[in-house]
């Protein structure tokens, strides 16, 4: 079953320090069908790659190789997603308006999210979204 993926559960799949069994799971399951992704999510995960060169974390070398693969990674780019959505749901959860993105995909295309974020995870909570990854359990 597909499903959506914000940036910090799949920064596990790409930075060594921050995977985990259940993060490895999810990269598995998404190696078999392409994960949903609002549009923004290559910013994103390019950014928290740029930070991770920035802190000593990668070799630039590393970063390039990484930006490559992430390149190659199937993932269904699932557009911008309705503004009015996503500031409703940032208003109503205290979001960002990138991360009611990745709910408002998630509610949407009636699929789980996989996050790291827990403020994230609480407002997919409180819209019935199922999650994924090491805060599926409340």
């Amino acid at each position: 079953m597909a499903f959506v993926v914000d940036a910090s559960l799949a920064a596990a799949w790409f930075l060594p320090d921050e995977a985990s069994a259940a993060s490895t799971a999810l990269a598995r399951r998404a190696a078999n069908q392409p994960c949903r992704v609002p549009s923004l999510f290559l910013h994103e995960m390019r950014n928290l790659l740029l930070l991770a060169l920035r802190r000593g974390r990668l070799a630039e070398d590393v970063l390039f190789d990484l930006v490559d693969k992430l390149g190659q990674m199937s993932w269904r780019d699932c557009g911008p997603g309705d503004g009015a959505q996503i500031a409703r749901l940032a208003i109503r959860h205290g979001l960002t308006a990138y991360d009611a993105a990745y709910l408002a995909l998630a509610l949407t295309e009636r699929l789980p999210l996989a996050t790291l974020d827990k403020k994230l995870a609480a407002a997919a909570r409180a819209e019935n979204v199922a999650l994924l990854g090491p805060l599926a359990a409340p």
